[in-house]
């Protein structure tokens, strides 16, 4: 698969709701992903051990009401998608909507890398 037909199944599963048929699919077992400049804590995990368990604390502590999902824009084997979401923090019942930029790097047909960039 090229970058761009990468970029189009996250795209696809992503407004289907669908989370984790891409960890399946289009993932590297050694992925990296990294949260804003990744020096908090939890903020940078590598492998599938490490993205379950980043999706099973987002999973605890936020209700997602809708999403919306950008057309990805693809140079070499990078591509980037914008995520808009509406959520409820659920330990403090605080909704609220965020905007970030999601990076990607496809190395041997996977992605390798992931970076998301939000203000906090």
């Amino acid at each position: 698969m090229t970058t761009q037909d990468i970029a189009n199944k996250l795209v696809s599963y992503c407004r289907q709701g669908d989370f984790e048929k891409p960890y399946q699919e289009l993932y590297s077992p050694k992925i990296i992903s990294i949260e804003n400049d990744g020096t908090k804590e939890g903020a940078r995990v590598e492998g599938f051990e490490g993205i379950q368990q980043k999706g099973e604390w987002w999973q605890e502590n936020f209700e997602v009401h809708s999403t919306e999902v950008s057309e990805p824009i693809v140079a070499d084997n990078w591509f980037s998608v914008r995520f808009e979401m509406d959520t409820t923090h659920k330990p403090s019942g605080q909704r609220s909507k965020t905007s970030e930029i999601a990076v990607y790097q496809i190395h041997d047909g996977k992605i390798v890398k992931e970076q998301f960039f939000y203000d906090e």
